[in-house]
């Protein structure tokens, strides 16, 4: 056991390394998302190294959706858990919930009843490893939906993740305004969508149109913003007058612009962009 969680805080020290910058992003793809099997909600599952006749111990990469939980379960070999995204829940039978958050470790004695998943409103995401010598997971029940839907007044509720996506949608108008092209492209999911006036394209156009200054999002006026959930996305539109320059013309126009954003193992990220052009005039003057 020492030496799977030396071998495991090694991975958490060269994730947090300058050579993978501090992002909340993993650096592991999402891999297959579960059955349902032994699990309720959306959860995805990637092994990423597998025991051999050195390393006995094999690892996996697991990324919860908002309102995603595995049965109660046990391990002969016992689990050592690193949180690396997200706020989630972790509990031994008998014992309190416990809410676990990003940079956490949790370690499972072998043959200890337990679950653990994501809260109702944020996603999560860990690292495990067990030794596989010792025998495969042994599943049980469902966990308790009640139990489960307790409220815990440490953990987001869905009023406080509005306004987080409300703050992270104003965040996204800063760094558009100061050209901060090396945040947004963190923000910005690979698959990205941006619909503008002038045409449809994705992530790596929009970051160089930014970086070069083709268009500068010198302004964005906010009048109102309004936030809907759907699992793990979220939608956000806004009312706006946009004052931009374009291809070193001023521009002012009023928009509607809808935010997509999708919660992938605790972090938020824009699938898609759209300005669509309101009949309204322009609440600014020009």
């Amino acid at each position: 056991m020492k030496k799977t969680l030396g071998f495991l805080l090694t991975i958490v020290a060269l994730i947090n390394s300058n050579v993978i910058k501090a992002q909340d992003n993993s650096i592991f793809i999402l891999g297959e998302k579960n059955n349902n099997t032994h699990n309720t909600g959306s959860v995805w599952l990637k092994e990423i190294s597998t025991p051999d006749s050195v390393f006995e111990f094999g690892m996996a990469f697991a990324s919860f959706a908002p309102n995603a939980k595995l049965d109660w379960h046990m391990h002969p070999g016992g689990q050592i858990l690193i949180i690396t995204n997200g706020i989630g829940y972790y509990q031994e039978k008998g014992m309190p919930r416990q809410v676990v958050r990003k940079g956490d470790i949790i370690k499972c004695a072998p043959n200890v009843l337990h679950w653990h998943g994501s809260t109702p409103n944020t996603g999560f995401s860990y690292i495990a490893s067990s030794p596989s010598q010792k025998g495969k997971t042994i599943w049980k029940e469902p966990v308790d939906e009640k139990e489960y839907n307790v409220i815990d007044p440490s953990v987001p509720t869905a009023n406080t993740l509005e306004q987080t996506i409300k703050a992270l949608s104003k965040k996204k108008w800063d760094w558009m305004s100061a050209k901060n092209a090396d945040s947004l492209s963190v923000l910005f999911d690979e698959k990205c969508e941006f619909v503008h006036m002038g045409g449809t394209w994705g992530k790596e156009r929009e970051v160089d149109i930014i970086k070069g200054g083709f268009i500068w999002y010198k302004k964005a006026e906010v009048y109102s913003t309004s936030v809907k959930f759907y699992g793990n996305t979220a939608i956000v539109l806004s009312d706006i007058d946009l004052v931009a320059v374009v291809g070193g013309k001023d521009a002012i126009n009023p928009f509607m612009v809808t935010e997509v954003y999708v919660n992938e193992g605790g972090s938020w990220k824009l699938g898609q962009l759209t300005f669509s052009h309101l009949a309204r005039p322009l609440k600014l003057p020009k």
